[in-house]
């Protein structure tokens, strides 16, 4: 089993930042993906970005030069650095790994970007 505990959520300023983490607990060990959904009122869930244990990135197309992923496999930690955030960016962000074939959820964290 694995537990995902998100953090860094809040409400922001057209323009502005946030950074997102995600602690992995339980069983973290040969977990190959990470990474982050997000999923807006009335839309369907979303991906955002992931990465691989090796460091491979992938992106929506609506993120990409906005938003950063990064992991540290040491602390089993991945975080999400979102810079020039839009109001249509309003999500609740959802963290999850992926461990032999099992997908992983967390409870999401609230990002709310006024204009």
């Amino acid at each position: 089993q694995v537990q995902l505990v998100e953090s860094g959520g809040g409400l922001v300023q057209a323009g502005g930042s946030l950074r997102l983490s995600c602690a992995a607990s339980g069983s973290p060990f040969s977990i190959v993906v990470m990474g982050w959904y997000r999923q807006a009122p009335g839309k369907q869930r979303e991906l955002v970005a992931t990465i691989t244990n090796g460091g491979r990135q992938n992106y929506a197309d609506s993120v990409k030069g906005r938003f950063t992923i990064s992991r540290d496999n040491a602390k089993n930690t991945v975080y999400l650095q979102m810079n020039s955030l839009k109001p249509e960016d309003t999500a609740v962000y959802y963290c999850t790994a992926t461990r032999f074939g099992f997908d992983y959820w967390g409870q999401g964290t609230q990002v709310t970007v006024s204009s």
